[in-house]
């Protein structure tokens, strides 16, 4: 895969579960929610987003069902139990009953206890004493629940025929590392996948990286994504001949900034929306190989100047949405920008957003709405859902 705008013909999702029914006003913040969010409704904005990309011919994979099937495989099921058990916060005695209660279990149930997590209430017993559970309250997470596995693009990316997959460096997202580790290397869908990027490396999310065009990545450095873990992602893609330019962002370290793609999305082959205010502001260290091997970095430079270079076009066409500094503000904050290209000129957006998606009908690119209410109390919306695995090449 080598655009982010290309014919999308397999995804991957992961519908809203139990995990969501674990933030409470006391957690949701540690958790990385705004809100508490309605998970039914968020279950019927999910299906309904999924819905749309089936009637457009996407094939849709559900994380829930994948990690189920990959923890079959016995190893992935030690390495489930493995990623579930922190033997440093829990303690000897809880830790040892915790990996017996966990290696019984089936895989379906493994997998709920990885995604939904388990209270200190639901442990097994031991038979020991554990000053451990004394001292937490018996609704305090022994296994924390991952409520951003919602955000499927920030855990793993596709570049080429290649999968990153993310070092997340925000605590509460950590674990999700495992899980996808053990999706990709377990998986008989993925047997045999190449990896384009250390999980283990300094931190990159999937959220901050960009597919301009065939060799040309944009990768955003802030909150989530670090400039060493650029570095980090440039220097593999160059050894596996998948980019010949990385482009590394700064962007500005915010909540309503998090990812690269808060700000900026690709719309079709030479163009992007782009948050009004981040247009003349974004600029761009282009990193490169030598001839020697050695890493090459120049700039920094205008964003928008240093990826036409790169992708060897004039310019690269903004959507000016041309809204006024209050209403575009609101919008970005709702996901305005963070669309998702099922085809060239084709995308999904929130229907909240009505100035801008209106921009950009006026600009010619079909727009497919959908709800994102409860969806997006976490501070995400169409291209933070989805992790595209498989796109038709665009000609260029």
């Amino acid at each position: 895969m080598d655009s982010e705008v290309g014919p999308l013909r397999t995804v991957l999702l992961h519908r809203p579960g139990n995990e969501l029914k674990r933030l409470t006003p006391r957690n949701n913040d540690q958790l990385l929610f705004d809100s508490i969010p309605w998970v039914d409704r968020a279950q019927q904005e999910h299906d309904a987003f999924a819905g749309v990309l089936r009637e457009r011919g996407v094939e849709v994979l559900l994380l829930a069902d994948l990690l189920g099937s990959a923890l079959d495989d016995p190893r992935a099921h030690a390495a489930g139990v493995h990623a579930a058990v922190d033997g440093k916060r829990l303690g000897t005695e809880l830790t040892d009953a915790l990996r017996s209660h966990l290696s019984g279990l089936g895989s379906l149930a493994l997998a709920e206890v990885l995604m939904s997590g388990m209270t200190f209430e639901e442990l097994p017993a031991s038979e020991g004493a554990s000053l451990v559970r004394k001292m937490n309250h018996p609704h305090d997470f022994a296994v924390d629940p991952l409520p951003n596995l919602l955000f499927t693009r920030d855990s793993s990316a596709w570049i080429g025929d290649r999968v990153a997959i993310s070092s997340l460096a925000m605590p509460a997202r950590r674990r999700e590392t495992a899980l996808l580790d053990i999706v990709y290397a377990y998986h008989p869908l993925f047997h045999g996948t190449a990896r384009a990027y250390g999980a283990h490396s300094a931190p990159v999310e999937g959220g901050d990286v960009l597919l301009l065009g065939p060799g040309v990545l944009a990768v955003g450095v802030g909150e989530r994504t670090t400039a060493a873990g650029a570095e980090a992602l440039a220097r593999s893609a160059f050894a596996d001949g998948i980019a010949h330019t990385v482009l590394a962002v700064p962007i500005a370290q915010t909540r309503a900034t998090m990812h690269l793609d808060t700000v900026c999305t690709m719309i079709g082959p030479d163009a992007v929306v782009m948050y009004p205010l981040a247009r003349d502001s974004l600029v761009a260290y282009a990193l490169s190989q030598r001839d020697d091997g050695a890493l090459q970095v120049a700039g920094p430079e205008p964003f928008l100047s240093a990826a036409a270079t790169a992708m060897g076009i004039e310019r690269l066409n903004v959507i000016d949405t041309g809204l006024d500094p209050v209403t575009a503000e609101r919008e970005q904050w709702d996901d305005g920008n963070n669309t998702l290209a099922v085809a060239p000129g084709v995308v999904i957006g929130y229907e909240r957003n009505v100035e801008t998606n209106a921009r950009l009908e006026e600009a010619g690119i079909e727009v497919l709405r959908i709800a994102g209410s409860e969806l997006g109390s976490g501070r995400g919306g169409p291209r933070c859902m989805s992790c595209p695995i498989t796109r038709e090449p665009v000609p260029y």
